[in-house]
């Protein structure tokens, strides 16, 4: 239902619609109005017809809410800071993508700070946003080593800590779907990157791939694993692990990689060495970042939810400031199988050729 307006609001020189304008149009009290608005909790004693009328009326009046004077009303910033390890990468991109929807849909702000994994930067940015107002914390790809002073959402997190709520994958789920679809395929010398230290998911999501091949029969050997030691968010990340595999001479016939990112520099490194995906060397990566699609060939992958899973962080962190939800310690999140061009079933004997110079090659080259 849309209600007439008897006169324009908010154009230049004419009065400003306030709560107090939205209200006498409907002939409610401003804090009923303000209590739909805000969605606060008062507002559960609101009949929905009620809450639609009052969301409707602001917007035929042009109603823009004032949040400074609504902050030193209520005394809060509606702000919550993210710790983030990197912005740029395709990973922390996506999931930030997430929160940022979801706290614009809610009228929050948010404040971000870059830590790259340096645990002083950590701690000295987490007391720089409290000083700066913040409500609560999301961090994403950090691993939290000591409880933070405000109510605390962490995707990836795998720390067990009070009053921090991870978000986390299915990881062993993960690895199933990964492996299984492998060894469907027929593959049984299989190659692994390992992912950086830092990171927070690389020793669950190792543990999780060592248990899983286990159990499926598979084996996990020294020679046809890598150590990803680089912090780059570019193909680079892979290049030149994979081409550290090759030059170690063990055939292979698949590759599980740490991630989408290092997935592709491997494919990028096997093609250059005369290899082809997938009739010689199947690759599947980890993430489904958007470039997985669009990769030549198209990358099979194990799905996370990242802009989901930054929209569940952002959701349970205002909850939790609202007094909404309680706290709970681990939200876990199902993974998803794509399966795109990259895989196949194993060859019937191995197709390696020796590059000559293939020890030279280090550097990915430059294709972005």
């Amino acid at each position: 239902m849309t209600y007439p307006m008897k006169k324009k609001f908010a154009l230049r020189g004419e009065p400003k619609v306030t709560l107090k304008t939205v209200a006498a149009h409907l002939g409610l009290t401003p804090g009923t109005v303000s209590a739909a608005l805000n969605d606060s909790p008062a507002a559960r004693s609101i009949p929905e017809h009620t809450k639609k009328r009052i969301l409707q009326a602001a917007k035929d009046l042009n109603y823009r809410p004032n949040y400074l004077a609504r902050s030193l009303r209520l005394q809060r910033t509606y702000t919550i800071g993210v710790i983030a390890e990197e912005i740029g990468d395709a990973y922390g991109s996506l999931v930030i993508s997430g929160i940022e929807e979801y706290l614009r849909k809610h009228n929050y702000f948010f404040l971000t700070v870059i830590h790259r994994h340096d645990p002083k930067l950590l701690h000295t940015y987490a007391q720089m946003l409290v000083t700066r107002g913040v409500e609560g914390f999301i961090t994403t790809d950090t691993s939290i080593t000591e409880k933070l002073e405000l109510p605390t959402i962490a995707v990836a997190g795998h720390g067990s800590m009070e009053g921090v709520t991870n978000v986390i994958l299915d990881h062993n789920l993960a690895a199933r779907l990964a492996l299984k679809h492998l060894a469907e395929l027929g593959h049984k010398e299989i190659a692994f990157m390992k992912g950086h230290p830092s990171s927070s998911d690389s020793a669950v999501r190792w543990a999780a791939v060592c248990e899983t091949a286990s159990e499926l029969g598979l084996r996990v050997r020294p020679e046809l694993t890598v150590q990803i030691d680089s912090t780059a968010s570019t193909p680079q990340l892979g290049y030149p692990f994979a081409k550290q595999l090759l030059t170690r001479k063990q055939p292979f016939t698949a590759l599980f990689a740490y991630n989408d990112i290092s997935a592709i520099g491997a494919i990028w490194a096997f093609q250059e060495a005369g290899l082809r995906i997938p009739e010689d060397v199947s690759v599947l990566g980890f993430d489904d970042i958007t470039a997985a699609a669009f990769n030549n060939p198209g990358l099979t992958t194990v799905r996370q939810p990242l802009e989901r899973m930054g929209q569940i962080a952002a959701k349970t962190l205002i909850d939790l400031i609202e007094g909404k939800a309680e706290y709970v310690s681990e939200i876990a999140i199902e993974p998803e199988l794509v399966v795109r061009a990259s895989t196949g079933r194993t060859p019937d004997r191995f197709a390696w050729p020796v590059v000559a110079g293939l020890e030279k090659h280090s550097e990915a080259p430059n294709r972005l």
